[in-house]
């Protein structure tokens, strides 16, 4: 258990069937068949979807044969395991953009030269309609309808589509198909990779493992989230990933380090052990987003998103070499001159942070949406702690 220590408990929240066998199977010296599965619904990731990531590079680095499946089949049914209603349904070409951004981003993790690529189309697309009952003979309808959210859904008289039952047989299917050993993924994928053990179980009596690991929350302690603008994402520049961190609740900061960088767990004991002694929780989160950037940027950006910190969030001073914006006119109001900047936030988000009073135009706090401006040339728009833009009119 000592060498697999780190791999099977560090943001681990379940090993089914138990980390024992599991862990008498690593040590076996066998090549193992590991796969995590993605639907690429979405174009970013975020820090909380590398975690499964992480896990899946480790297994890749200890030579074992790992695939990193791209379900552009089963996302044209859509996976409600942590959904409150139906997905709506991508077109194949939808699906190839998607993958193909998610890709690029997840190199920042992931050392593809390790690790096959397949698309479960390659096979899912194959099966006839009789294979297909087969297949479903092997799950109960009420082992599905008797989720959670599904029950949710049912008794509130929400539309449960038929083909959502169909869902975790081929995720089931794709793991039989690949014989898999082990499969990762959230917590919120138990039911579905359970779908893969029983296939392994009743077609070819194999044992086969589920690596569940735990959910990184939002900055703001809650599930990471774009709607709640609450997300540190893999694409996020040096400055805004550093800043995030550093806006961090301090309860968070041992299950950052742990989840979502590389540290070894023996330096995040003793960080841990400093901020129960006392120390101040701000040096330590400033190591925290030093360790990140490095990570997923380099250290000379980590050591320049810190400078930039310092002088713009910890000093108050204007950053040098302001990004400028022309708005539509320099007589507005605030919430049209936040909108036409384009910062790429929800509307909603935008009148919280003028709530809160994170919003300043010239140093001046507006908290109004409604209040009108005359605007001047060369004024500074600044919203939260990070975001500045140098007003331009025009001649």
């Amino acid at each position: 258990m000592k060498n697999n220590f780190d791999l099977l408990t560090r943001g681990v929240e379940n090993i089914i069937p138990n980390q024992e066998s599991l862990d008498k199977l690593l040590q076996s010296g066998k090549k193992l068949h590991v796969y995590l599965g993605i639907d690429p619904t979405a174009t970013r990731i975020h820090i909380g979807h590398a975690v499964p990531l992480r896990k899946l590079n480790a297994l890749a680095k200890l030579g074992h044969e790992v695939t990193f499946l791209i379900g552009d089949f089963t996302a044209l049914i859509g996976d409600t395991s942590d959904k409150d209603n139906e997905r709506p349904v991508l077109t194949s070409e939808q699906i190839k953009q998607n993958f193909a951004s998610y890709k690029t981003l997840a190199s920042k993790v992931v050392d593809f030269s390790r690790i096959k690529v397949r698309f479960n189309s390659e096979w899912l697309s194959k099966l006839s309609f009789q294979e297909i009952i087969k297949l479903c003979q092997h799950f109960g309808a009420g082992d599905f309808v008797g989720r959670e959210l599904i029950k949710k859904r049912l008794s509130s008289s929400q539309h449960v589509g038929l083909h959502e039952l169909l869902y975790p047989v081929m995720q089931g299917y794709d793991s039989y198909f690949l014989d898999t050993d082990i499969q990762l993924g959230g917590t919120d994928q138990t039911f579905n990779m359970q779908a893969g053990r029983i296939l392994q179980k009743d077609l070819r009596r194999k044992e086969s493992f589920i690596i569940a690991n735990g959910f990184l929350e939002g900055t703001d302690g809650r599930k990471m989230s774009k709607s709640w603008n609450n997300a540190i994402w893999l694409d996020d520049s040096p400055s805004d990933m550093y800043g995030k961190i550093m806006s961090l609740k301090d309860d968070l900061i041992i299950n950052y380090f742990t989840l979502a960088t590389n540290l070894p767990l023996t330096e995040i004991s003793s960080l841990k052990d400093r901020l129960t002694k006392g120390d101040n929780p701000m040096t330590i989160k400033k190591q925290l987003a030093h360790q990140i950037v490095t990570e997923l940027h380099s250290p000379a950006e980590a050591t320049a998103a810190e400078a930039f910190f310092q002088k713009t969030v910890q000093d108050k001073d204007l950053p040098s070499g302001l990004p400028s914006f022309t708005p539509p006119s320099p007589s507005l109001s605030m919430l049209e001159l936040l909108k036409a900047a384009n910062l790429g936030i929800s509307s909603s988000e935008l009148k919280r942070t003028l709530d809160q009073g994170g919003v300043e135009l010239s140093g001046d706090k507006i908290t109004s949406p409604t209040q009108m401006l005359t605007l001047k040339n060369g004024d500074v728009l600044k919203f939260g702690k990070r975001n500045f833009l140098k007003i331009k009119l025009p001649k």
